[in-house]
């Protein structure tokens, strides 16, 4: 996957493989449609770093939720 091309597939990836990664029980909390496209690079960002890691303290994901939540659509 080319994750250099902002688009809605893309995101449905890398917020898929997120919440694998980080073994998200709550997958509703993280939905793709949530994500809008006006962030995607940071999405990325953060995408690249989760899958660079082999495991996450609870501050980690507490710091990656609250990221990602900035990310979120508004409203």
């Amino acid at each position: 996957m080319n994750l250099k091309e902002n688009s809605r597939d893309n995101i449905e990836f890398m917020i898929s493989n997120i919440k694998e990664k980080m073994q998200v029980v709550n997958g509703g909390a993280l939905r793709p449609e949530s994500f809008d496209t006006d962030h995607y690079e940071d999405l990325v960002d953060i995408y690249e770093m989760i899958m660079s890691k082999k495991s996450f303290s609870v501050s980690e994901i507490d710091a990656i939720v609250s990221e990602l939540g900035k990310l979120r659509k508004k409203g």
